[in-house]
């Protein structure tokens, strides 16, 4: 497996699948992708096998059913994580709203931080093509979630993530217990609060996603309003 593994989680994603896994390698060639498919209906399974066929380093995990973000990325995780030439781990989403662009600069900010956060709350970052009630939606939850839990990361709700990988072997992932988006936050939460690992924020442009529909739900939005609350009153 490569030294860098890029985790996609996806459902439902084929009409994305192609054009961010072919992104990916035109960035670098040597990286190691697994998409990571809770056995989605649309066929993104069949797709990324075909693909597989064009691009060595693509790897499939498809799941039985739909559990979560929070789950796939655990499940991701634990696979790549069980081989010892893994140096880093990327988190990101297949819909293309994580351009691809950033991952040399965030490369580069791993070779010093444990942890780097492609960050739309920092100078330089922002977000393209959204409603101004997600924008202002998506700024609240962040101050509601830096407020409550008093971490000093300024995208908290962030999912383009580069993770030292003997970080994540430090960390117990069968403790967290987000299922959804706030599983990002969580992890966050115990790799910079309960391991004081060394972190940085790196400014990206979040776009919206190219096609196919968000996966949001009401469950989601309790989960990232329960969970600050959770961690800020966590035993380390």
């Amino acid at each position: 497996m490569s030294k860098t593994v890029i985790l996609l989680p996806t459902y439902n994603e084929r009409e994305n699948i192609r054009l961010i896994v072919s992104e990916i390698f035109a960035v670098d060639p040597h990286l190691g992708v697994m998409v990571i498919d809770d056995n989605s209906p649309d066929g993104t399974a069949e797709e990324v096998r075909a693909l597989m066929r064009e691009y060595p380093n693509l790897r499939l995990l498809l799941r039985r059913r739909k559990e979560g973000l929070g789950e796939a990325y655990k499940a991701g995780m634990l696979q790549t994580l069980a081989d010892p030439a893994v140096e880093r781990i990327f988190t990101m989403d297949a819909d293309g709203s994580h351009a691809t662009e950033y991952l040399p600069d965030m490369l580069r900010a791993g070779e010093t931080h444990d942890l780097v956060i492609g960050s739309r709350y920092v100078p330089g970052g922002g977000i393209e093509n959204w409603e101004p009630w997600r924008y202002l939606l998506s700024e609240w939850g962040n101050f509601y979630a830096r407020t409550i839990t008093g971490l000093a990361v300024r995208d908290l709700t962030a999912g383009y993530m580069c993770f030292r990988a003997d970080l994540l072997r430090k960390i117990d992932l069968s403790r967290l217990q987000a299922s959804g988006y706030a599983f990002l936050m969580e992890l966050k939460f115990c790799a910079t609060r309960s391991f004081r690992c060394s972190f940085k924020e790196v400014p990206i442009h979040f776009k919206a996603r190219r096609g196919g529909e968000s996966k949001i739900s009401g469950h989601i939005i309790r989960e990232g309003l329960s969970t600050p609350w959770k961690l800020r009153f966590k035993k380390k």
